[in-house]
């Protein structure tokens, strides 16, 4: 039974007791790990205190308990600043034969229903229509992907582009995102790239003052959306389904 679960302050984040939509400072978000070399973005800030319950919060935009703050964000980037890259290469690495393979984070551009039904195929989801998957994907907020590119030498141009692995958002374009259809290739699994994945999604949405992000996670990824900072039934509160009775 899938549970609900919402981002919240953690060892992840750089300031406690705010709403995600503004961990941001001068400080790195999520842990530096060499292999993925996130980079962190710097926003100058004015803090104002709110006392303020978990409901309260999620009506105003802001997450979680009487101690949180009000950050007020500044209307546009600053000279400073530089807004996240669309493209983002996790992993480089030189084959013995020198093809050069990357991992490379996209949030922007299409995804090829066909590549992602055979994606969805390899980890065993239940296969759904294609008109809606693409209806899914066009209305989504926010679509991103892993793509392994290999670059062979002498082929100039012809680089292989296959899809690993994939995750959405959907949004009121304002306070909320939920994020939905995390998956990643077996075959590239337990090498951090769904953390990877589910961190740059985050960075992404944040970027964007997205800042109460919630998803539905089946049991056995629970522990693996708590280390990245998610928590089950904030306040006790439980995710409610509706589903048709025939």
């Amino acid at each position: 039974m899938p549970t609900n679960a919402i981002f919240t302050p953690s060892s992840l984040c750089v300031v406690h007791s705010i709403s995600c939509q503004f961990q941001v400072s001068n400080q790195l978000l999520f842990p530096y790990n060499p292999n993925f070399g996130f980079v962190g973005a710097r926003k100058k800030i004015k803090v104002f205190p709110l006392k303020a319950s978990f409901w309260d919060s999620i009506r105003s935009g802001f997450l979680k308990n009487n101690t949180a703050q009000v950050i007020e964000l500044p209307s546009k980037l600053s000279e400073e600043e530089e807004p996240l890259p669309k493209e983002i290469v996790l992993i480089e690495k030189t084959q013995p034969d020198g093809t050069i393979e990357q991992i490379i984070f996209s949030s922007g551009g299409d995804v090829d229903i066909y590549h992602l039904q055979a994606l969805c195929d390899k980890v065993g989801w239940p296969r759904r229509p294609l008109s809606k998957v693409a209806a899914a994907l066009k209305n989504s907020y926010m679509v991103a992907t892993l793509h392994c590119i290999k670059k062979l030498p002498g082929t100039e141009g012809n680089d292989q582009k296959e899809l690993i692995g994939m995750a959405r958002a959907t949004s009121d374009h304002a306070f909320n995102a939920t994020i939905w259809d995390v998956l990643v290739d077996p075959c590239y699994q337990g090498q951090g790239l769904g953390k990877a994945l589910v961190e740059q999604l985050i960075r992404a949405l944040l970027q964007r003052d997205i800042g109460n992000i919630t998803l539905f996670a089946d049991s056995q990824v629970v522990d693996f959306y708590k280390n990245l900072g998610f928590e089950s039934d904030p306040e006790g509160i439980k995710g409610m389904f509706w589903y048709p009775r025939h």
